[in-house]
């Protein structure tokens, strides 16, 4: 039976692991916040490293790159208890840059990588429907894939390459951004018209106009609702990597750019917490209206 690992079980890793083990799955997990997990039916490593003595396949689901390149190789890290032989999976939405460094330094221990960045919010890691954007190995994915499938509908292998999956990622991040920027622009100028707002949801959401952004993000902009699926703090971190990815390529990204820069605006006000959907609030501040029936 293979051994399975899990590292971090914040927003989205908690219900991926649940995912896992309401599969039948045993799973040994750690998580850098102590306390976290205590909840979940399955062994409570130590430290990474006991985590990776337990563990044929790793799965990693944290916030930045140095987080990721500390549990992974930092002096407690999970590859110091790796064996040979061993797949480290990780979900994070990180550099593509340092992916292919990191996969590299995993190689010379005879680890293999698996970037697999997710999208679909809490809500598809609780449900099992999110969908993975993999770089690495084929060989790789398929030994990992049948457990991923446990919170995922769709897996997606984008290349060899490592770092394919996180740019795959990125591309990602730029629809899921200006979607948002689109919502909140049509919401709002149908407040400024008087037109009921879930009504005016309902009629455009069927069409072309509709986006999973619309429909998910839509109803909790309408209800004031700004509980996090996703928090303007950790949309920013991906939008750095996306920034610096396109400035390396030499991509112009001003959309990009500018929802950025609203973000910005709203962590300056202390909203960083809140959900992405929170972008709206921005726009509310230069039109002097807001949401709201």
């Amino acid at each position: 039976m293979t051994r399975l690992g899990f590292i971090g079980l914040g927003t989205m890793g908690h219900g991926m692991a649940l995912n896992l083990l309401m599969a039948g799955n045993g799973l040994t997990v750690w998580n850098r916040t102590a306390g976290k997990g205590v909840d979940l039916v399955c062994d409570l490593a130590a430290d990474p490293i006991e985590l990776g003595k337990a563990s044929d396949i790793v799965f990693v689901c944290v916030s930045d790159t140095p987080d990721v390149e500390e549990v992974v190789f930092g002096d407690s890290g999970v590859i110091h208890g790796l064996a040979r032989g061993a797949v480290l999976v990780d979900h994070s939405t990180i550099s593509p840059r340092a992916t292919r460094e990191l996969a590299a330094r995993a190689s010379d221990s005879g680890v293999s990588w698996v970037d697999a960045p997710v999208s679909g919010g809490s809500e598809g890691a609780e449900k099992g429907t999110l969908a993975v954007m993999a770089g690495g190995s084929a060989e790789s994915l398929g030994r990992a894939r049948p457990f991923i499938e446990a919170y995922s509908k769709t897996i997606t292998h984008i290349g060899e390459e490592p770092g394919s999956g996180q740019m795959a990622k990125a591309v990602n991040q730029v629809l899921v951004v200006l979607n948002e920027l689109a919502a909140s622009e049509a919401l709002l100028l149908a407040q400024g018209a008087g037109l009921d707002l879930s009504k005016t949801l309902a009629a455009v959401e069927g069409g072309a106009a509709g986006s999973w952004m619309l429909s998910n993000r839509g109803p909790q902009m309408i209800a004031r609702d700004w509980r996090p699926g996703f928090t303007i703090d950790l949309q920013q971190k991906d939008l750095r990597i996306v920034l610096d990815t396109a400035d390396e390529l030499g991509i112009p990204l001003p959309g990009t750019s500018l929802v950025f820069q609203l973000y910005r605006a709203l962590q300056a006000q202390s909203l960083g917490s809140e959900g992405n959907h929170a972008l709206v609030k921005a726009l509310e501040e230069l039109a002097g209206i807001e949401l709201g029936e």
